[in-house]
């Protein structure tokens, strides 16, 4: 079975900019079908007035998820135990439930949390 995906801020400025990979990345999912993600508290940080257009139409191929109590829970304790920020083990958080790939423009971030989360591949944007 073909992992989803779990985008973070980075990966989703990338996809605005319109980078060639992360185009690419989003059109296999889409073809393949494959759930692309994004925790709500990554929406928050990459949304901006003005840029709304664009925002929606690649929304149109996202899944938003709330952040859980589980989710939040296992987020700041990862948070704590690495020294990462809350959002970044959000991203991370929600992956595992999932067994997603990570696409993040933060990778050395992101790839210590796999401390915590073994079972996720994080992947450069």
């Amino acid at each position: 079975m073909t992992p989803g995906a779990t985008l973070d801020t980075g990966a989703l400025i990338a996809l605005e900019r319109e980078s060639a990979r992360m185009k690419s990345v989003l059109s296999r999912m889409a073809d393949e079908m494959i759930m692309v993600t994004v925790p709500a508290v990554v929406l928050s940080e990459w949304w901006r007035a003005g840029r709304a257009r664009m925002q929606e139409r690649l929304l149109r191929h996202l899944v938003i998820e709330p952040t859980s109590r589980r989710i939040a829970v296992l987020a700041g304790e990862a948070a704590g135990q690495v020294g990462a920020t809350g959002i970044d083990a959000i991203v991370m958080a929600s992956a595992a439930q999932r067994g997603d790939v990570v696409y993040t423009s933060d990778f050395d971030d992101l790839d210590k949390l796999r401390q915590v989360f073994p079972r996720v591949t994080v992947l450069r944007c």
